[in-house]
């Protein structure tokens, strides 16, 4: 009997795993399951409605949740919401079915009422994105206090919220998984005060898988799973010890000690010196992975006046301008061996994003010095065009040092002269954003959520809010207001709208015993897939 069942478990096992292979060992975890890591200054919000940094919100979204959240690759997958929502006929009308049984923390039930409240505070308490909620019917009476309630939001029952939109806009969907759009307890808040309530920890209640357990303000935080989470498991961890560490290259030294499992959490950043010893030493070079982070630098060219205005009439300065520039020899100069920046190929939206055109897909980066030069002369044969240009920046040590090599390169291939001027960073953006009036600028942008509209809404549809480039383009306005961000993206390179210079990048140092912990272009990955193994 023995021998036949023992017969029988073999045949079983090979079933079941038809390569024949063993099947793999469960990992051996640590007896110890705390991550922890460093961050250079302490949250400045723990409030979802008022959330500006992305690393408070790269913590924080471990706490707090809402209709959807962001998996590892950015698709957007329900969390409190059951599926995706049903949408009326004209495009207005989101219906939203929640999920029965989701709690927060302290296991207050989550209503679709708990959402139409979040939603109002959100608008009513004028964070630094509550605009991203201007869509919603109402929301203009809502910010400027003359209504509490915004018309467009309303709970059919428990487990139904409908939302109706001023117009339509087919990324709203991608907005609710935003932290504006995150709810929050509604019983808590009134009974701790809206100004106390997320500043101590046994009040900081949101529906995420982890809640804070213990703060030292300045110092320290401490955060543990959530027993009987409504999304299931809540992973590995038993605790996340977070330690505000001004001094990046102290908690290099920590973090070598063994004090922290991994730096990168909360959008931290290395110190230079050692993000270049872990790229180049073969033994160390395995604990850093570096991935898109979704940031793209360029040159802007003014459009509206000055020597590159006119769609066509200053298209092949724009464009001599921008192929004059050896985009390695940038990188080489300022991303510190690629471990901070590097460049950019794809267009304007950053790589890792949805919208990237794809690598070498931006013929206006390819660098060739003897036809820009060709090329700028036919455009402006006595350099009268371009006498006196200069290019403006923003205080920073790193803007400054990517003009000065700016400057040197298009001396060197173009012969031009082209001065950098440096101005305090409010007076910089309310003359780029508010008059254009620079001829030539230093612009950037660091996307906010993973949907194109983000950057052509704001950046180069006509009367985009932070341009600095005065571009107007009924075809590109087109393209974007129906979604064609992949055609809208080539339209810009085809006109030479801007120089794309560099992508930004995120540095993740994690020790070899520390698994799932790193990131995408926009978040770190949740709290729930990192694991301690023995070591």
């Amino acid at each position: 009997m023995r021998i036949r069942a023992a017969v029988l478990a073999l045949v079983f096992a090979v079933a079941c795993n038809p390569t024949g292979n063993p099947p793999p060992s469960p990992e051996p975890l640590a007896p110890d399951q705390t991550l922890s890591f460093p961050i250079a200054q302490d949250l400045a919000d723990f409030d979802p409605a008022m959330m500006s940094n992305p690393g408070d919100v790269d913590i924080l979204r471990n706490v707090f949740s809402g209709l959807y959240r962001f998996d590892a690759r950015l698709r957007e997958v329900p969390d409190i919401a059951m599926g995706q929502p049903a949408v009326s006929a004209d495009g207005l009308t989101y219906t939203f079915r929640l999920r029965t049984g989701a709690r927060f923390s302290n296991g207050d039930p989550i209503t679709a009422d708990d959402f139409v409240y979040s939603w109002n505070r959100a608008a009513a308490r004028q964070g630094d994105y509550a605009g991203l909620l201007d869509l919603i019917a109402g929301y203009p009476a809502v910010a400027n206090g003359s209504a509490s309630q915004m018309s467009g939001l309303a709970a059919t029952d428990p487990t139904t919220l409908t939302v109706k939109l001023l117009k339509r806009a087919p990324h709203f969907p991608t907005l609710v998984g935003l932290w504006p759009f995150w709810v929050v307890d509604r019983n808590v808040i009134a009974a701790a005060g809206e100004d106390a309530w997320a500043l101590k920890p046994e009040t900081l209640i949101g529906s995420g898988p982890f809640r804070m357990n213990a703060r030292s303000p300045g110092q320290s935080m401490d955060f543990m799973p959530v027993s009987g989470w409504y999304g299931g498991k809540t992973g590995a961890l038993a605790r996340v010890h977070v330690e505000v560490v001004a001094d990046t290259t102290a908690q290099v030294a920590e973090y070598e000690s063994g004090v922290f499992s991994l730096i990168g959490y909360g959008r931290q950043a290395l110190p230079p010196a050692a993000a270049t010893r872990y790229t180049s030493d073969a033994k160390l070079k395995g604990q850093l992975s570096l991935v898109p982070l979704g940031t793209t630098f360029w040159a802007g060219f003014n459009i509206g006046r000055g020597p590159f205005s006119g769609l066509e009439a200053g298209r092949a300065g724009r464009h001599a301008f921008s192929t004059a520039i050896d985009r390695k020899a940038l990188a080489d100069a300022v991303c510190n061996e690629r471990t901070s920046c590097d460049v950019a190929t794809g267009g304007l939206v950053s790589k890792g994003l949805a919208g990237y055109l794809g690598d070498g897909q931006d013929p206006n980066v390819k660098f060739d010095a003897a036809k820009a030069k060709a090329e700028y002369q036919a455009w402006d044969p006595t350099g009268s065009k371009v006498k006196g240009l200069t290019y403006t920046y923003d205080t920073s040590p790193f803007n400054k040092a990517v003009c000065v090599n700016l400057q040197a390169q298009w001396k060197k291939n173009l012969g031009v002269d082209v001065g950098c001027v440096e101005m305090d960073r409010k007076t910089f953006f309310d003359q780029r954003n508010g008059t254009c009036a620079y001829p030539l600028f230093r612009q950037s942008w660091a996307a906010d959520y993973d949907q194109p509209q983000d950057w052509f809404d704001y950046l180069f549809v006509s009367g985009a809010s932070s341009s600095g480039a005065c571009y107007s383009n009924p075809n590109l306005d087109k393209l974007a207001a129906n979604g064609e961000y992949g055609a809208a993206g080539y339209l810009l390179v085809n006109d030479s709208v801007f120089a794309a210079l560099l992508y930004g990048v995120q540095q993740y140092l994690v020790h070899p015993y520390v698994r799932g912990a790193g990131g995408n272009a926009l978040y770190d990955n949740y709290w729930t897939e990192a694991r301690i193994l023995k070591r």
